[in-house]
């Protein structure tokens, strides 16, 4: 009889550690698996933003494929926070997190949103698929009460707005870069307008799922011609200029 150590999937080594092996029915993990890393254009963009001692917010696991990047990039004295209620894939974060001995990543297993209590992801996520619904609980990221924060990330889509509502405090505090992933036709202009409301100035970021220089040296692309549709926004005020992308 075969065990569950017989059958479970071997760790993938990746460009920033080491991965747990997950089933790979979702792009993220079919690129880490096949590739050894996930949207290495985002990580391009934004590694020029931040720095070493400096805080970070994502919203949307991913398995933690860019938190263990950015936990290198801001060091045993900055902070990674990885936001992620989905309850699988919030502990697929962690053991990566674990495994990596990452002490200055801290997971939290919440919806970042406007509001607190719980809700369903049917609610959250228009056409999640039914019969695979969860609870999970709702929390601001105000709530979190950070000392600092230097760019907000938010990956998850169909929540960019409602995190801005729950933020404002930390946003005219710090007054981080945010990055993030259009929803689609039906909402991006109101993502966008939500965030310039805030006295931020957005342009455009369209990278490449695939990497010519991926970790793993492959050179079949399984994302041919597919990119994501994502923002980065600064304050008006700041020093931040990115003047070969398109503004929004």
């Amino acid at each position: 009889m075969k065990t569950f150590r017989d059958t479970a999937p071997p760790f993938w080594s990746t460009r920033y550690g080491i991965a747990a092996g997950v089933t790979t029915d979702n792009v993220v993990a079919r690129s880490l698996e096949l590739y050894g890393e996930w949207a290495e254009h985002e990580t391009i963009l934004l590694s020029g933003l931040i720095e070493e001692g400096q805080t970070v917010l994502e919203f949307g696991g991913d398995f933690a494929a860019h938190a263990l990047w950015m936990a290198r990039v801001v060091g045993p004295q900055g902070e990674v926070h990885v936001a992620e209620p989905r309850r699988i894939l919030f502990q697929q974060a962690c053991a990566n997190v674990a495994i990596n001995g990452l002490g200055n990543v801290f997971t939290h297993p919440v919806w970042l949103g406007r509001g607190k209590g719980t809700s369903s992801l049917g609610t959250l996520l228009p056409g999640h698929a039914a019969g695979t619904d969860e609870k999970v609980r709702l929390a601001t990221v105000d709530s979190l009460k950070l000392d600092a924060l230097h760019l907000l990330k938010v990956n998850q889509p169909y929540a960019l707005v409602d995190v801005l509502a729950g933020a404002g405090e930390t946003i005219r505090t710090h007054r981080p870069l945010i990055y993030a992933r259009l929803s689609g036709l039906d909402v991006a202009q109101a993502e966008v307008d939500a965030i310039k409301a805030l006295g931020y100035r957005v342009w455009s970021h369209v990278p490449y799922l695939f990497n010519n220089e991926n970790h793993a040296g492959v050179g079949a692309n399984i994302f041919p011609g597919m990119v994501q549709q994502n923002m980065i926004a600064a304050p008006a005020d700041s020093r931040f200029e990115f003047a070969e992308r398109l503004e929004l």
